[in-house]
């Protein structure tokens, strides 16, 4: 075996490995920092562009606002006004509070890493593209900011993609684990839905809100997470 091979092999074995703060934990959340910066630049340049995906935007936007009900509407409403940006701060001090509480300094700092930032990068990118929302004759909801990408979805990502990451790294059982990923899926999708449905957003700023914020909560958890195993091999050299 050449040297060169050997270090290679050496490097990729590394990368897999379950051990140490620059193995399999920093290699999967570089790939889905990759995919998540894929999808949104692929996103974005169709929403630019001018492509198909815009059209199908026009289409959902005209088909659910065409089929909205009271009930429904106050429902959407609610949703939309828990996930604010003021909804969404309340309920990360109250997560703040808990882990305070519980000591849990290493996930306090994640989400403090995660949560703000995260919203501050969806705002930069509104006006990066300034797009303009959704217009209805008899709108639901009235705004002026730009609409590209949706910042109540993106918030909803990053809060609930890290309570997920909370409660799946506190249970073990997988099938426990996949019902934790899953309900955490299902509010953000509850949240694009009611931002669809409200006229305040077209699907594809959803999507990219969530691909934008699923990029970041991953490298939020893979920088801290990678901190505390350098940190822990650091004591154990002690």
């Amino acid at each position: 075996m050449s040297p060169g091979f050997a270090s290679l092999s050496a490097f990729v074995r590394s990368r897999l490995s379950a051990e140490g703060h620059l193995g399999l934990h920093l290699t999967i959340g570089a790939l889905l920092m990759l995919v998540a910066a894929f999808v949104f630049g692929h996103v974005a340049e169709d929403v630019v562009m001018a492509e198909a995906i815009t059209i199908l935007d026009l289409q959902v936007s005209q088909w659910f606002h065409a089929h909205t009900t009271p009930l429904l509407t106050q429902c959407m409403l609610w949703v939309t006004w828990v996930h604010s940006t003021g909804g969404i701060l309340v309920l990360c001090l109250v997560l703040t509070f808990q882990w305070v509480r519980a000591k849990a300094w290493d996930w306090l700092a994640t989400l403090v890493i995660t949560v703000p930032p995260g919203m501050l990068l969806n705002v930069l990118l509104k006006n990066v593209f300034q797009r303009a929302r959704p217009s209805f004759v008899d709108p639901l909801l009235t705004l002026t900011s730009y609409s590209f990408p949706s910042g109540h979805a993106a918030a909803a990502t990053l809060f609930y993609g890290l309570l997920a990451a909370y409660f799946i790294c506190r249970v073990k059982p997988w099938p426990w684990r996949v019902v934790i990923a899953v309900l955490a899926a299902l509010m953000v999708a509850l949240v694009g839905l009611s931002r669809i449905y409200l006229g305040a957003h077209y699907p594809s700023d959803v999507l990219a809100a969530v691909a934008a914020s699923g990029g970041w909560l991953a490298f939020s958890l893979t920088a801290v997470g990678t901190w505390r195993r350098w940190r822990l091999t650091q004591r154990t050299d002690a």
